[in-house]
């Protein structure tokens, strides 16, 4: 088996640098168009997204998630940081969505992994309640106090959905030991 793509760039091998474009600059590009409505904040939010991968690409743990995970996650937290410096409001489609649909300059369509169609089968398994949250918080990128405030649910409530709603997807996906994963206030 091949190392991973992430694996090699924190390694330093520089043609990884160009395999992890060639991976997932589909798949970055179509999560930050299909949030941003400037072309050019878009490719300004994949080419931060990008900087942050190869810092971060040490930290990435195939045992946690795969490298298409971990990059739609950085990619998604670098468009809400320039949604939030614009004020803007981003859209709360579901994930599965924005991670199956191609983006709008002929790039390759972007199919959901086997990883992703197990979480979002995982999502549906949960209480409407904290589906809900968890959909503004993961795909929204509310924070608990946006949330609370948007839908009047209290913010102790809303904190305790987003717990047990990932905590039972983990279970679900079979991550049940791992208790420490908890999105970051700031990033959600």
């Amino acid at each position: 088996m091949a190392e991973p793509i992430l694996k090699r760039i924190a390694a330093g091998d520089r043609n990884a640098v160009e395999d992890c474009l060639n991976a997932y600059g589909g798949l970055a590009y179509s999560i930050a168009r299909r949030l941003l409505a400037n072309e050019a904040d878009a490719e300004d939010a994949v080419q931060e997204a990008f900087i942050d991968v190869w810092k971060n690409a040490g930290r990435f743990d195939p045992a946690v998630a795969s490298e298409a995970t971990f990059i739609a996650m950085i990619t998604r937290r670098r468009v809400i940081d320039k949604i939030r410096r614009s004020g803007r409001r981003i859209s709360t489609d579901p994930i599965e969505e924005m991670l199956s649909e191609p983006g709008d300059q002929g790039y390759k369509f972007i199919q959901m992994g086997a990883e992703a169609r197990e979480a979002a089968e995982a999502m549906k398994t949960l209480r409407p309640e904290q589906q809900k949250v968890l959909r503004l918080s993961i795909v929204g990128g509310m924070s608990h106090q946006e949330i609370a405030d948007s839908t009047g649910i209290p913010i102790g409530t809303v904190k305790t959905h987003a717990r047990r709603g990932l905590l039972r997807l983990r279970e679900a996906l079979g991550l049940g030991g791992m208790t420490d994963f908890e999105p970051h206030e700031a990033a959600i």
